[in-house]
């Protein structure tokens, strides 16, 4: 898979855009790279005190478990606004929006009991598609992004998609650098690998052991982790 980002500016917070925008026009997007040596366990990862960009490209398979507390954010980095669509028709696959009169941290009371329950629900999406999805060749990921108090060095994101062990694509782009107290927008281009037909009707028949990890680190240190699982089943009669 190849990649390449796209940056435009919200209005709101203070506008962070212009040095991602330079970062984008760089072409700095880097795809399936593995540093050498051998490859991570997340056994070994979860025992360490630190977690770093090489660490997480050496890892063989999904994780079962977040190799990051919640707390590890500490530049209150918030995901607001999430879309994916179809860079060859335009169509909108899939949006979701957090509501503008909700900051972050506002909604805690109404999540106490499901946060007691999970304190790592909000960091792992279930999404399911239709089998067309693994047919199309370039997707768009516009992301939105709030920053806090502290300005963020080196932002970086490490995407790792597996269909059961087996390593799909890896995806890993430099943010760069984030003002405080920032909005950002950035549009991540994805050109598809083939699948062949035999691996296409085998993801469709499996659904959700397509999965994901999403790592993101500031200063070549991990701060987040979310995950994710996919099917490709939608409007697939099961009789």
């Amino acid at each position: 898979m190849s990649a390449n980002a796209r940056n435009a500016n919200n209005p709101g917070k203070k506008k962070g855009g212009g040095f991602l925008a330079r970062q984008a026009n760089k072409g700095n997007a880097k795809t399936d790279k593995r540093p050498a040596g051998p490859p991570s366990t997340e056994e070994e990862l979860l025992k360490q005190a630190h977690v770093s960009p090489d660490d997480v490209l050496r890892l063989a398979k999904v994780t079962k478990n977040y190799l990051c507390p919640v707390d590890a954010n500490v530049y209150n980095i918030d995901f607001t606004c999430f879309k994916l669509r179809d860079m060859d028709t335009a169509t909108v696959l899939f949006e979701v929006a957090k509501p503008e009169n909700l900051p972050c941290g506002d909604d805690e009371d109404s999540n106490d009991a499901d946060e007691e329950a999970d304190p790592n629900a909000g960091r792992f999406v279930r999404y399911q598609f239709t089998p067309q999805f693994l047919k199309l060749n370039t997707v768009g990921a516009t992301v939105e992004f709030t920053v806090g108090d502290k300005a963020i060095n080196k932002f970086r994101m490490i995407e790792k998609h597996y269909f059961r062990d087996r390593l799909l694509k890896c995806f890993d782009f430099e943010f760069g650098f984030c003002i405080p107290n920032s909005k950002n927008t950035v549009e991540h281009i994805y050109e598809f690998p083939h699948l062949d037909a035999t691996e296409i009707q085998e993801m469709i028949a499996s659904p959700y052991e397509t999965r994901s990890d999403s790592f993101y680190f500031v200063d070549d240190q991990l701060v987040m982790h979310n995950k994710a699982d996919y099917a490709y089943d939608g409007g697939v009669s099961n009789l």
